[in-house]
C-alpha cells in the first residue's frame, strides 16, 4: 500500500470512530500507524483535527487533510532529509487574529502555522487549516491550504511573494 492510500485508510477509520461517538483520538491509532504517522511527518492530533473538523463542520474534505499531509511530508523528506524537528511553538508564538500585513488581515498568523506546519513545529494544540485560517484562505480568492502551504514553502521566508500570491488570487 502507497503512502497516501495508507493515510486515507486510517483517515477513514479514524472518521467512523469519530462518528461513532469516540472522541479520545489518543487511542485511535496502533503502534503502525504512529510509526507511519510520524514517517510522514505528522502528529496524531493533527490527523484527528482534520477528522474532527470534517465530521463537525462538513470541512475540509479527507482529499484536503491528504494534500496537506504530502506538502509535510515532502518537506521533512526534501528540506529537513527526514530529521524531525524538536523545537514547537505554542499559541503565543503566534500573530494575533487581527495582525495585518501589507493590508491583509490574518495574514501574519497563517504564514506564521504555515511555516511551523511545514516543519512540523506547531504545539498539538494549534490547527493549520483551521475555521480561521479556511476562512482566510477561502475570502482572499479560495486558496487550497495546501497551494498556501507549498507558496510559503516556495517563498522561503518572503512574506511580500506570499501577499502578492494571495493578492494575485483576491
Amino acid at each position: 500500500m502507497t503512502w497516501d492510500e495508507q493515510f486515507l485508510t486510517l483517515f477513514e477509520r479514524c472518521l467512523k470512530r469519530y462518528q461513532g461517538g469516540d472522541s479520545d483520538f489518543n487511542a485511535y491509532y496502533s503502534d503502525s500507524d504512529l510509526a507511519f504517522l510520524k514517517s510522514i511527518g505528522y502528529k496524531p492530533r493533527e490527523l484527528f483535527d482534520f477528522v474532527e473538523d470534517l465530521v463537525d463542520e462538513g470541512q475540509p474534505a479527507a482529499s484536503t487533510a491528504l494534500l496537506v499531509a504530502a506538502v509535510r511530508r515532502d518537506y521533512l523528506l526534501v528540506e529537513q532529509n527526514g530529521e524531525h524537528s524538536d523545537h514547537e511553538i505554542t499559541s503565543q508564538d503566534l500573530p494575533t487574529f487581527g495582525d495585518e500585513l501589507e493590508g491583509m488581515t490574518y495574514l501574519p498568523r497563517i504564514i506564521k502555522k504555515a511555516e511551523h506546519k511545514l516543519r512540523g513545529e506547531l504545539d498539538p494544540n494549534i490547527m493549520y487549516g483551521c475555521g480561521g485560517d479556511r476562512n482566510f484562505l477561502r475570502k482572499n480568492g479560495n486558496i487550497h491550504p495546501a497551494d498556501f502551504l507549498r507558496n510559503v514553502w516556495a517563498a522561503d521566508g518572503d512574506n511580500s511573494k506570499i501577499a502578492a500570491y494571495v493578492r494575485s488570487h483576491s
